[in-house]
């Protein structure tokens, strides 16, 4: 048994002696250690200095814990965003060569087909989306895509001749300055 003093906390050994705790011998043998036989008994102001740095890094630990749990679930978002995007970009790519007229349609619908279907075929998505929305496609004639005409696009002249280049070569010619102004009028069109 032991008891407490003022100065220090006393141990019993086996032997029924006692000794202080904070005498420098520290050394038992090895089978009192493993009987508990000889418990030694530390300072409490020790014990007290050993309790706070064990909560302190049991405190450490459970944030560090916390702080783990959440990169790895940050990890996991931005892996299911990344294998997102290049669904998508795959998507764009099939869809732009299979010549989707309105791209950001198109690919938002088959976006969510794929992601409906789990491992779906991207292909076979596409081929689904071209029979069922036809208007998304532009038609192909002649195996090619016809480019349609804008409404700010101007026709070509005969001969291969634009009408800036006509202009400039009346301009050229007659060297007159209302032919020059109306070239270069119709320059700033275009340039």
């Amino acid at each position: 048994m032991s008891q407490v003093d003022d100065d220090s906390i006393l141990s019993e050994t086996s032997s029924g002696t006692r000794r202080p705790a904070t005498s420098p011998e520290v050394s038992e043998t090895p089978a009192e250690q493993a009987s508990g036989e000889g418990l030694r008994l530390v300072p409490v102001g020790e014990s007290i200095r050993y309790r706070k740095r064990a909560q302190s890094a049991e405190k450490k630990v459970e944030a560090l814990a916390e702080q783990l749990a959440q990169v790895e679930s940050q990890a996991c978002e931005m892996v299911e965003r990344l294998q997102s995007l290049h669904v998508e970009q795959k998507l764009m790519r099939k869809l732009a060569a299979a010549g989707a007229v309105d791209l950001e349609t198109a690919v938002l619908i088959a976006k969510a087909r794929v992601e409906g279907e789990g491992k779906a075929d991207l292909d076979g998505v596409i081929e689904q989306l071209r029979k069922e929305k036809q208007y998304l496609f532009a038609e192909q004639a002649s195996g090619g895509m016809r480019a349609k005409r804008t409404a700010g696009a101007k026709d070509r002249m005969q001969n291969s001749q634009t009408v800036l280049e006509k202009a400039a070569k009346e301009a050229a010619v007659t060297g007159n300055r209302t032919d020059l102004q109306k070239y270069l009028k119709l320059r700033r069109n275009f340039v």
